[in-house]
């Protein structure tokens, strides 16, 4: 199946993408669309041409396929510079995403008009590289640095209505997209106008320079060792320093240098390692997560405290209970204290404070855990302890709660013995600072139901965490690598090494 097809719609040309299931860029959709623009360019009765898309995507980047094996012409690039130069006015009609080398299409084309719900964004960052089809040289041209190159950094897209406000889109209509893109190309060949991006220098002002230098010397300042930020920095200060084709070598230079870095192969490789653990082996969509309206913590310590942050960060009600009214009390002064700090650096409003402050209920006695829908156990680390605390909440938790261990190493089904709900009991291991720290291991033991699992991860998520479900090996993952580094560590200082030394290696 052709996934680039070519129609007629009176004077203007119809190129449409329709790769399941996101229109990736692939090597057959870069092909298809080189032929077709220059299908449109060769008939005489086309005027004008609009690049659309089938289905929920304009186009979400790069097809991932191709990562790691030898590029295969046409290049990128190259397809874009086809698009920029067709003689006749190329629109984009974009719909649901245009990332990555998707906006870069869009920024090729001479017009670019898009649904309310579209998004636009150059997420290469969190690849470990920079973009690299010229989107560091066209956004910048087109919106001004100031506004191109933090949308760079973040790899975050931003919505249509942005889109429209910061220039970068031509027109945002809640329907019939296809027939605006079409109005508008027809509006473009009937003026005979061709705006070009490449070509743009209003927004490259003096003070748009002096804006884009301060916020690269603050992204310099937080993630100079990472090899994309200088990278980026260096691309986009060419948008004031070179002629356009010479700005493009430059970014394909660096471009080309990250993807065999050794740092940035990493990033990648975290990226998506990141999406494969979302799949859960067992667990489909049909497998529904318990609701979470509430939620308990048992101990009010280092970990307790930041767990119960946690849920309030969420907007989740969370009970934080301890054995006795002092510890309790020094637990919630721990966390407002947090809270303050974050105040004082301007993170976190008063107001905000308040209000998660407001969403921890200190208690004293595990039956404050009785109405939670899910309870998680920050207790010490000793079997005797934890069998206890969950032989009481067995008795008090109510039908269908979540039992959750934040245990590091011990073996959850012997925790879940000391209940008659082991299908309820699952290990959630956060790591310290709880409420800072990205990981979340759910630790899946046997005789646990699906539907827990689902709602331990579809939380964790909520939670803003990275949830990876593993097995109840001793130490599950994270802590059983970390022991075997630390073994070795160990062993290299007793045999002479230097700590220094052990932490270059």
């Amino acid at each position: 199946m052709n996934p680039v097809a070519f129609s007629r719609n009176a004077a203007v040309a119809v190129i449409t993408l329709d790769s399941p299931p996101v229109n990736a860029l692939g090597a057959a959709v870069r092909a298809g669309l080189v032929e077709a623009i220059g299908r449109a360019n060769a008939d005489e009765a086309v005027s004008a041409i609009v690049i659309a898309a089938a289905g929920k995507a304009f186009i979400a980047g790069a097809d991932i396929s191709e990562f790691g094996k030898p590029p295969v012409p046409p290049f990128l690039p190259d397809v874009l510079d086809t698009i920029e130069r067709s003689p006749k006015p190329v629109v984009a009609a974009i719909q649901g995403v245009a990332l990555g080398g998707g906006l870069e299409v869009a920024l090729a084309c001479h017009a670019r008009v898009a649904l309310p719900s579209a998004q636009l964004g150059l997420p290469e960052i969190k690849l470990g590289l920079i973009p690299g089809a010229g989107g560091t040289q066209r956004l910048p041209r087109l919106i001004g640095a100031a506004k191109a190159f933090p949308m760079m950094l973040s790899g975050d897209p931003i919505p249509a209505g942005r889109g429209l406000e910061w220039g970068l889109l031509d027109e945002v209509v809640s329907s019939d997209l296809l027939a605006t893109a079409i109005r508008v190309a027809e509006g473009l060949a009937g003026e005979g106008r061709r705006p070009v991006t490449s070509a743009a220098v209003d927004k490259l002002t003096e003070a748009d320079r002096a804006a884009f230098e301060v916020q690269a010397k603050d992204a310099l300042r937080k993630a100079g060792e990472m090899p994309n930020v200088p990278a980026l920095v260096e691309a986009v200060r060419n948008v004031f320093l070179l002629p356009f084709e010479e700005g493009l070598a430059a970014e394909r230079k660096l471009f080309l240098a990250l993807v065999d870095d050794p740092r940035s192969k990493a990033l990648r490789h975290v990226f998506f390692a990141e999406r494969e653990i979302a799949k859960v082996p067992g667990i489909g969509p049909e497998v529904k997560p318990r609701p979470i309206a509430s939620a308990a913590v048992i101990g009010a310590g280092t970990m307790g405290g930041g767990i119960a942050m946690c849920f309030a960060n969420a907007g989740i009600p969370v009970t934080l209970i301890e054995t006795a009214q002092a510890p309790l009390d020094n637990g919630v002064n721990r966390i407002a204290a947090i809270y303050d700090i974050s105040v004082q650096r301007g993170s976190l409003t008063p107001e905000a404070r308040a209000a998660r402050l407001a969403l921890i209920k200190p208690v004293v006695g595990l039956a404050g855990a009785a109405g939670a829908d899910i309870v998680v156990e920050a207790a010490f680390e000793e079997m005797g302890v934890k069998q206890q605390i969950f032989g009481e909440l067995d008795k008090v938790a109510k039908p269908g709660a979540i039992l959750a261990s934040n245990t590091s190493y011990l073996d959850v089904p012997t925790i879940a013995a000391a209940t008659k709900r082991p299908q309820d009991v699952l290990g959630m291991h956060f790591f310290s600072p709880a409420n800072v720290m990205k990981l979340l291991e759910v630790v899946r033991p046997k005789g646990v139901a699906d539907d827990a699992i689902a709602t331990a991860v579809a939380l964790g998520r909520k939670l803003g965490k990275v949830p990876v479900v593993v097995g109840n090996g001793f130490g599950f993952v994270g802590n059983r690598m970390l022991e075997q580094r630390t073994r070795a560590a160990e062993r290299l200082l007793v045999a002479g090494a230097l700590p220094y030394e052990v932490d270059q290696a």
